[in-house]
């Protein structure tokens, strides 16, 4: 990434935040990989004060324009991916607005994001999109991630991907 300031902004998700969530859910494009836009606002609302997950919006030029949230599965009792390195963190992002979507936002998002959860002690980064979610994967492809295996989420099949800190080239 270029020198300079980070071109996106991560906060922490708030009850005002609620609406704009709502209305993103409803969207077809993220609707067609997460659930019920009632259950999956409980499950951020939940995770707004649990230890392993911190859900975030991402601002650009000042609006809001995706939803991300990061995980650690090793705080997640029978977290299915446990089996990776303690230090590895998982992430899911959702560009909200339809317009936004091919643009380059979430390959540049993740790239950010995983900048800082390395500067912040990560070793490795996961992420695992349904398996036919073509253009999701090309764009954490592009940010740099790598395709490990094929596995079996609380949400279905999932295409697990992962990014090695810089320093850490050696981890399986």
């Amino acid at each position: 990434m270029a020198d300079g300031p980070p071109r996106y902004q991560f906060r922490d998700v708030a009850c005002e935040d609620f609406p704009l969530l709502a209305k993103w859910l409803a969207e077809p494009h993220i609707a067609k990989w997460w659930g019920e836009v009632d259950e999956e606002l409980a499950s951020i609302e939940e995770s707004m004060t649990s230890v392993e997950t911190r859900p975030m919006i991402v601002e650009w030029e000042g609006k809001p324009i995706a939803y991300l949230q990061y995980y650690d599965p090793h705080l997640e009792e029978g977290h299915p991916y446990q089996d990776q390195p303690k230090g590895t963190l998982g992430i899911d992002i959702s560009i909200g607005s339809p317009e936004l979507v091919g643009k380059g936002h979430g390959s540049a998002i993740i790239r950010q994001l995983t900048t800082e959860l390395f500067a912040g002690g990560a070793i490795r980064i996961v992420i695992d999109p349904d398996p036919e979610n073509v253009a999701a994967i090309r764009a954490y492809e592009k940010a740099g991630f790598r395709y490990i295996d094929t596995r079996t989420s609380i949400y279905g099949p999932a295409h697990f991907m992962a990014l090695d800190a810089p320093e850490e080239t050696d981890l399986k």
